[in-house]
């Protein structure tokens, strides 16, 4: 019996009268499972409040963060300021250097989007924020931040090469996502564990000349928003994470911007 006649079969009965109810009993395939969803994200996802699961709603557009821990920092104020207009997703945990950004979302993908998880999201992405580089530029050694002894984790060549593989990876997997890439906020002028004061600014440029070649991705400048705050905004000296204020100014920000392009 091919697929049409089992609809009139199952209406003929009165088993199943529409497309939508026979879809709620997955006679036509996966369709979304909360429960299922919710227990693959707890097994993938950081604890911390912003990694809480997001159940979506089917009437708003998806936005998806991607970053390092400045992200972290301001994604519970996006989704507080977008409530009611979009689903506001993060990625699972830390996104770190620009190398990890493919295999890293490639991950997150195939642990939680249908097909790979039977019942899981089963949307697309409407916008995609993304940043990546405080983690490019830091001097690591046997793991932890060394800048005496420690080696560069990419070189601004090496980066540059990444993101433009980001750039092309994102733009043939969400097609029609608008995308939105963040410049990487500043290293305190008097330097930072495993960071040198000003390589924000070389990488920063090297990103700009990357995405020259991708005039529709914009720009979010949050490393020109946040720059002439940095004094009050710092948690303390030698440390490029901000405090409440910076992090909900910073959080504001971003929820403009992605609201422009919902």
């Amino acid at each position: 019996m091919d697929r049409r006649s089992f609809v009139k079969y199952l209406g003929a009965t009165g088993i199943c009268i529409s497309a939508s109810s026979c879809a709620s009993l997955n006679l036509f395939g996966d369709t979304y499972d909360e429960e299922v969803a919710r227990e693959a994200w707890k097994n993938l996802a950081n604890k911390e409040a912003a990694f809480a699961y997001v159940s979506p709603n089917k009437k708003l557009p998806n936005v998806f963060i991607y970053g390092d821990s400045i992200s972290i920092g301001y994604t519970t104020t996006v989704r507080k300021e977008l409530e009611g207009k979009a689903n506001v997703f993060r990625f699972h945990k830390n996104g770190q250097s620009s190398n990890k950004f493919i295999p890293f979302v490639e991950k997150m993908k195939t642990t939680m989007f249908q097909p790979y998880l039977k019942g899981g999201w089963d949307f697309t992405w409407d916008v995609i924020h993304f940043n990546v580089g405080l983690h490019d530029l830091k001097y690591v050694k046997n793991g932890k931040l060394d800048l005496e002894n420690g080696k560069q984790v990419n070189s601004i060549e090496k980066y540059k090469e990444n993101l433009h593989e980001i750039c092309k990876y994102l733009k043939k997997e969400y097609p029609k996502a608008k995308l939105i890439f963040a410049t990487t906020t500043a290293v305190p002028e008097e330097g930072a564990d495993g960071r040198v004061a000003g390589d924000s600014v070389k990488y920063n440029k090297a990103a700009l000349e990357v995405l020259a070649n991708y005039p529709e991705i914009q720009i979010n400048d949050l490393y020109a928003f946040t720059k002439p705050h940095e004094k009050e905004w710092y948690i303390k000296p030698h440390n490029v994470h901000y405090n409440e204020l910076g992090k909900t100014a910073q959080g504001k920000e971003v929820a403009k911007i992605i609201a422009q392009n919902l």
